[in-house]
Order: C-alpha cells, then structure tokens, then sequence
C-alpha cells in the first residue's frame, strides 16, 4: 500500500537522505535547498510513501520535485535559486526523480511520475521538462518525453540530456 502527498517542512530530513542514497553529492540537493524548496514550492514537491497495512507512512520510498517557470529550458540557477520559481509559469520543471534502491525496478518511480504528469496536465500547464543521463533517456520515453539533445546543463559535471513531455493545449 501507498500514499502519495505533497512535502511539508517536517518531510526535509527524510528527503535530504533520500537524495544522498540516489544522487552523488556533486549532485545532491543539500538539506537547505531542499527545505527552501519546500518553503517555497510545496504542490510541486510529490512523496511515494510505503505505507502499513493501517495506512500509516512506514518509509519514503521516492519523490519528485521542480519548479514552474515560464522558461523553456531548465538552467542549473533553478536549483540553488528557489526564486526563480513562478507558480503560474508554463513549464514544470523537474530537478530530480529520487527512489530507494532497494525500490528501484518496482514500478514506484513509474506511479510517481504518472501522478506528477497528471497533476500538472489538470495545472494547466504546458508540459515538463527534465535533464537526465542517458542511460534514463528510455525511462522517460515511455512518458511521452522527448529527448532535445544534450543539455547545457554541467550540474555535477555530469552530460545530461534534456527531456521534454509537451501537453496538448485545447
């Protein structure tokens, strides 16, 4: 059984740990970009939650979180610069798709994305961007996302690819 909500300032610690089991720590949000993150952009910061049988939390197993903005493109200030967050921007952003190892190949990751490219679809926005390393590009394609090359990104010094899922607008 699992719960999927939105983080609150209490969620920091947890998520901070998660991050550095997933990411290296070039990589890593530190614990108080996360917690500004969260004071700043709460709705866009999804917890997957393992849950017991009586529906209590028992673990954060994944998370997704971003920004909105009206850029097209994600810039590597969007991490450090929760400012640059605009709550009616068209593009959701994601900085990153965190799940326990122990959980990876589950399909929690999947179910978390699923609910992330929902909400934001009935946000009215129009579509999602990522970067990812391209040993993900295929993750993400069975999303609809689209890769747009290498991104100009050098977070971490890592190549990234840009990834990009645009939404019909009716």
């Amino acid at each position: 059984m699992e719960e999927i909500r939105f983080a609150t300032i209490e969620d920091a610690e947890k998520i901070a740990e998660l991050e550095l089991l997933c990411f290296p720590v070039e990589e890593a949000a530190t614990y108080s970009s996360i917690k500004e993150r969260i004071k700043t952009f709460p709705n866009h910061f999804w917890l997957l939650f393992d849950c017991n049988e009586n529906g209590s939390e028992k673990e954060l197993v994944s998370f997704i979180n971003g920004m909105t903005t009206n850029e097209r493109n994600l810039r590597d200030e969007m991490y450090a610069d929760s400012g640059l967050h605009n709550e009616n921007g068209y593009w959701q952003m994601i900085f990153g798709v965190d799940t326990r190892p122990d959980y990876q190949h589950k399909g929690f990751a999947t179910k978390l994305m699923n609910r992330v490219i929902s909400d934001t679809k009935q946000n009215g926005k129009a579509g999602i961007v990522l970067t990812c390393k391209e040993k993900l590009r295929g993750f993400y394609e069975k999303f609809g996302f689209v890769s747009e090359g290498v991104s100009d990104s050098t977070h971490g010094g890592v190549v990234w690819l840009q990834m990009r899922l645009t939404f019909e607008i009716h």
